[in-house]
């Protein structure tokens, strides 16, 4: 099949194979986000059992392969009684693994603030809840623009868990496999949507390039 030919016929599954891909890492990635801020604040709580849940919840899904824990939520919560859908199943398992990186690159974000800074808001009275918000988190924030750009990358690739359950529609990876079944896409059908990946990657670290020069703190 030559590429006229698989786009003529399959062009709109790779059209909504790239907006959910989209999609899912957009969702995702917000969700990793908010979480890893979450864990990271543990991880600096003065309260040590919530330091300890927090450097263990990174530890725990830091070294998870993705492909395990997804089956796990497939096909052992429903022994709990607990079944989710496919896609959500998949959305859970990225923002799980990820976030326990993206608290990674929270910490080393943190560990470039001044100790001279958390001194003088000592000094000024602020509690640790004002010091996060006003001082740390700000900061964390605009030193990990490019770590988190990685990370986004790294979400967008790792939605394509979602080629190893059925989805409607499917995701990039999982197009391939729809296509193959029906049709001898071969080598040519993955290239295709190893593009819809490259181009998108390219996209990301081009604005979050842009992003890190307009907010880098100089020092």
């Amino acid at each position: 099949m030559s590429l006229s030919e698989l786009l003529s016929t399959y062009g709109q599954n790779y059209v909504d194979a790239l907006l959910s891909t989209w999609g899912m890492t957009a969702l995702c990635f917000a969700l990793v986000m908010v979480l890893a801020v979450g864990i990271t604040v543990l991880r600096v709580c003065p309260f040590k059992p919530l330091r300890w849940l927090g450097d263990g919840y990174v530890q725990v899904f830091r070294n998870i392969p993705g492909v395990s824990l997804l089956i796990i939520i497939v096909y052992a919560l429903p022994s709990l009684n607990l079944v989710l859908p496919y896609r959500t199943c998949v959305i859970l398992t990225v923002v799980l693994v990820a976030s326990a990186f993206g608290s990674e690159n929270f910490m080393s974000g943190i560990n470039t603030i001044g100790v001279g800074q958390i001194e003088a808001a000592r000094s000024l009275g602020l509690s640790f809840g004002q010091m996060l918000r006003h001082i740390v988190i700000p900061q964390a924030l605009r030193t990990t623009v490019l770590p988190m750009t990685n990370l986004l990358i790294a979400v967008m690739l790792t939605t394509s868990l979602g080629s190893q359950v059925p989805l409607d529609p499917a995701e990039l990876t999982g197009v391939v496999s729809y296509i193959n079944t029906r049709a001898t896409g071969g080598i040519l059908a993955f290239a295709v949507s190893a593009a819809g990946y490259a181009l998108t990657a390219v996209a990301i670290a081009f604005v979050g390039n842009r992003i890190d020069r307009k907010v880098r703190i100089a020092r």
